[in-house]
């Protein structure tokens, strides 16, 4: 039976297998305009800490991809959706880009500059990163504050190689500090996946979730039940299946394939 027939929801990572930088992928628009002709839930789900929710369409948008803002997940939603739950007083010292802070803000949780009256530490990627916000993210750390982490990637694919992503902060910090990392917001951490379930409101085994790292994309697929599919046009290579534990359902070269590819899709 085709993937297309054997889901009811499909879950696309972005970077890598949505988009390269500003270009799309291959196949990206004939193959989500036949889900959403056969009446498909479909749903963008990024770990990029420099968007926010509605950028995050808007971006999708100009491209000349369709989306509703309730089918787009992003890593600062994300954060902000855990302060609420969890701490919906805290304040928060932000290592991160504007889209960090503006989540947060939009769902009225508190930022602070002050390290030291801060309650957690929240880290994203950040490009203008310095030896200076190191030190006063060390000092909140030291001083008591938790800190979190809003995805676990180290590196994030852009045209023509890769740039330091969030958790190589993440773990400056940490080693800095002394203390360990209390809390990953994004894929493939549970909350990710439980925000997904709640919003497509579809048993996990009908959700298949498609993207391009074996430790984020797949694991979260695998953790959370449901259907997993690889796709060759980000981070992960073939050749990284054979030395991987992590292993998905279907494994393709670009979305061309996946209306198509069946049960073990090999290439």
């Amino acid at each position: 039976m085709g993937v297309l027939t054997d889901y009811d929801a499909y879950c696309f990572d972005l970077d890598g297998t949505i988009y390269l930088g500003d270009e799309l992928l291959p196949g990206v628009k004939e193959t989500l305009a036949q889900l959403r002709r056969n009446e498909k839930k479909v749903l963008f789900i990024t770990n990029s800490p420099t968007l926010t929710r509605e950028s995050g369409r808007n971006r999708l948008v100009t491209m000349g991809i369709e989306a509703e803002l309730e089918e787009v997940l992003t890593a600062p939603y994300l954060a902000a959706r855990y302060f609420m739950t969890i701490s919906p007083d805290a304040s928060v010292f932000v290592v991160g880009e504007e889209a960090v802070v503006a989540e947060l803000h939009q769902h009225s949780i508190q930022t602070t500059a002050n390290p030291l009256a801060a309650s957690h530490v929240l880290v994203g990627l950040d490009r203008s990163f310095t030896y200076k916000h190191l030190q006063q993210a060390m000092d909140a750390v030291r001083n008591g504050a938790k800190l979190i982490v809003t995805n676990p990637d180290p590196v994030c694919p852009v045209p023509g190689g890769f740039i330091p992503d969030t958790m190589s902060l993440a773990k400056a910090i940490e080693v800095a500090s002394g203390q360990g990392i209390c809390e990953v917001v994004g894929k493939p951490y549970p909350i990710y996946g439980n925000t997904m379930m709640e919003l497509l409101e579809i048993h996990p085994e009908k959700i298949l979730v498609i993207g391009d790292r074996l430790e984020t994309d797949i694991q979260l697929g695998i953790t959370k039940g449901f259907g997993t599919c690889l796709v060759l046009t980000g981070i992960a290579k073939k050749e990284d299946l054979t030395n991987s534990t992590i292993q998905p359902d279907y494994v393709i070269r670009s979305l061309e394939e996946l209306v198509g590819v069946s049960i073990g899709g090999n290439i």
